[in-house]
């Protein structure tokens, strides 16, 4: 597998705006058959207080991740996170939906700029 990587980045909000909760923040398609082995999460500009931020990545409505992504206060990366994300669901089909949802973030801090990266091998 280490011939045919996979890496995927997508934006999920624009750089300054602050975020908010929903479901399907972003959409989009899946474009080869992958088997994830990594999921990350990160923000332009971190949250200083509040409830950490949690993230779901849905194919086809259902939730990929057994314990989802998350961003704790005053970091800008999941790879730091206190609870790492589990992928309970690796593989993906090209053409799958994937979905992601922004469970909880502190609507009163400025958090901005979330990025998804998805990080596999093409099957």
């Amino acid at each position: 597998w280490v011939n045919n990587p996979f890496e995927l980045v997508i934006a999920c909000s624009d750089q300054t705006s602050a975020l908010t909760t929903g479901t399907a923040k972003e959409t989009f398609r899946v474009p080869v058959n992958v088997t994830l082995t990594e999921v990350r999460a990160s923000l332009t500009t971190a949250q200083a207080a509040g409830l950490e931020i949690s993230i779901d990545i849905r194919r086809f409505g259902t939730s990929i991740l057994s314990t989802k992504l998350s961003i704790d206060n005053t970091e800008r990366t999941s790879l730091s996170a206190a609870t790492p994300a589990v992928i309970s669901n690796p593989v993906l089909s090209s053409d799958d939906e994937i979905s992601i949802d922004i469970l909880t973030v502190d609507d009163a801090t400025t958090a901005a700029g979330l990025k998804i990266t998805l990080i596999g091998y093409r099957t």
